[in-house]
């Protein structure tokens, strides 16, 4: 997207568990797994390794519930369509709105009109209103967390020193609430969203992100909204409410109407009943892929989010192969060093001197698994460039160099770090890899694996880590929607919540660059600014870049259509899946 299509839209991912935080996916490098179309009826089971963190649309943030629930519970203005081909599949089309919206002269304005005959679940219609009243939960970053934030950045808002005075509805004065209103007009079925600098992309923003999704303002309860579900598309949540430790079942949702949507081309909706289920055990990727492999029961019709562990690969063969799947990935993952516990410079920089990405890739599986990063944004998105801050640095990790920095910094050795990871058997190993070169290098680390939710812990500003492991993946092709969200203070941080910002870091040099880049007039000038930016993250080790993620996926021998489309992040393409009767 922005000037090229889009060969990844995303958020993070989990090196381990194939978690992700945002995004559409990239192209196979198999073409193995694809099996022939289905008929509506029957069950699928998806099978999940681990808790997801929300259900709220403005929340949230992983690729694989985004590309999912985009299939199945919630319809956007606009949305990809199923297509592999990655021009195609990378091109909005029209959803809730008749068409892919139209810009004024400099793309601070855009106009749609809804359809006709777009109803919630309970069977009332789906306005304007509900479309303004959605984007405005985004400002309120203190009760809606740990989601996508560029409105805040872009609406037409007041502002105070880069930040949106507007709280969101919950917090709003009569005035705050006039003002909001303005910059998102309703007339009838028409909307108009003013921006206070161009945002010539901003349909494959509302495409990739529910930011800007409806929110029926009645059934809105703030922060108790995590787990509800309230839904417009052809599937309903069964009770209402997502169970966080065990899942929910997806039925049809009889509100749905079939002639406002695109079967052909955003969701076949095949599947009578979806059933997600969630392992939550420690052992959760091997349980399901040893499941997947022996495809009994009601696996033969189960998908899954774990990716395949590195200790299975040899199980692909003969029939199994025909069901399995490997995917390049549009994630990078990479460490934050906390800017509030790590202050000292060089200290970050004898860190990253330190890390072995040799023996990290090969304890994930190797070159089926990952490939070395030197920055954090992905090889496909424009202007991705080797930072120059990690450029040199060997990949097998530099301990010498990593005492020469730590004796510079001035600071007592062995110097502690608690450094934090999403757990798994992999995810251990790996970063036992990790802990091994640090400590040689006069570092004393204490590893703290996260058996629950992940990002909502990362995110808070008042954790005691050191070093945090973190996935991400462009929003849509462009570094403006990896540096920004992931390093940019202003909008991210608050008083309870540091968002997409883990490591709390807040520069007044990089964030120049990110305005620089925000008002651009063109694509090469923004390119410039954000690989400028990317240097003063390099320069003052706001990252450390780690591995390019690829995806294995096993499937059950009943499940027809099994894909990944450029628009499902790399996960399993929902629109298109269905199981054999």
């Amino acid at each position: 997207m922005g000037s090229k299509l889009r060969s990844v839209v995303a958020v993070a991912a989990s090196a381990a568990l194939g978690l992700s935080l945002a995004a559409c996916g990239s192209g196979s490098d198999s073409d193995s797994g694809t099996s022939a179309e289905g008929t509506k009826g029957g069950t699928l089971n998806y099978l999940l390794g681990s808790p997801w963190e929300s259900m709220d649309p403005q929340r949230i943030y992983l690729g694989v519930q985004l590309s999912s629930f985009r299939r199945t519970v919630y319809r956007g203005l606009v949305a990809f369509p199923m297509a592999e081909d990655e021009k195609e599949g990378n091109t909005p089309v029209a959803d809730l709105a008749t068409d892919t919206g139209t810009p004024n002269e400099d793309s601070t304005e855009w106009k749609f009109t809804l359809k006709d005959g777009i109803k919630w679940e309970d069977g009332s219609d789906i306005t304007c209103e509900d479309f303004r009243y959605g984007a405005s939960r985004v400002f309120a970053n203190d009760v809606i967390t740990g989601g996508p934030n560029y409105i805040l950045s872009y609406l037409d808002v007041p502002q105070k020193d880069g930040v949106p005075t507007y709280p969101g509805p919950y917090k709003a004065t009569d005035a705050q609430q006039a003002e909001f209103d303005k910059a998102i007009e309703c007339d009838g079925k028409n909307i108009t969203y003013h921006f206070n600098k161009p945002w010539a992309d901003f349909p494959l923003a509302a495409a990739s992100l529910m930011s800007t999704d409806p929110y029926k303002e009645s059934e809105d309860e703030g922060a108790k909204s995590l787990w509800k579900v309230f839904a417009n598309g052809p599937y309903k949540v069964e009770g209402g409410v997502w169970d966080k430790n065990k899942g929910a079942k997806l039925v049809r949702n009889e509100n749905y109407d079939e002639k406002t949507d695109d079967p052909d081309n955003l969701r076949k909706a095949l599947p009578d009943e979806i059933a997600f289920s969630i392992d939550g055990s420690d052992e959760a990727a091997e349980t399901i892929n040893r499941r997947l492999v022996a495809d009994a029961g009601d696996d033969q019709t189960a998908i899954t989010a774990s990716r395949l562990p590195s200790s299975m690969i040899s199980q692909v063969s003969g029939p199994v192969e025909e069901r399995y799947k490997n995917v390049e990935s549009p994630y990078v993952n990479y460490l934050v060093p906390n800017a509030k516990t790590v202050t000292n410079v060089k200290v970050r920089q004898a860190i990253a001197a330190a890390v072995d990405k040799t023996g990290y890739i090969k304890a994930l599986g190797g070159e089926k698994y990952s490939a070395p990063a030197t920055t954090l944004i992905n090889p496909s998105v424009t202007g991705s460039t080797p930072n120059p801050a990690f450029a040199d640095i060997d990949e097998a990790g530099d301990v010498e160099a990593a005492k020469a920095l730590l004796a510079e910094s001035g600071e007592k050795t062995p110097y502690p770090l608690k450094v934090t990871y999403q757990q798994s058997p992999t995810s251990d190993a790996a970063f036992a890899v990790l802990k091994a070169k640090w400590d040689q290098a006069g570092f004393k680390v204490t590893l703290d694996p996260l058996t629950d939710t992940y990002y909502d812990v990362i995110g808070k500003p008042d954790k005691d880590s050191d070093v945090m492991w973190g996935g991400w993946g462009a929003d849509w092709p462009s570094a403006n929607t990896v540096l920004p969200p992931l390093f940019d203070g202003r909008p991210n941080i608050s008083a309870t919540n540091c968002n997409n910002d883990y490591g709390c870091y807040n520069s007044k040099a990089f964030n120049a660059k990110v305005d620089e880049a925000a008002n651009a007039t063109d694509l090469d000038a923004q390119t410039k600014a954000l690989q400028e930016a990317d240097a003063v993250l390099g320069e003052e080790v706001a990252y450390i870049p780690l591995d390019i993620s690829k995806f294995n996926w096993l499937h059950g021998s009943k499940v027809t259509g099994f894909t990944t489309t450029p628009a499902s992040s790399s996960y399993p393409e929902l629109g298109l899946i269905g199981v054999k009767q």
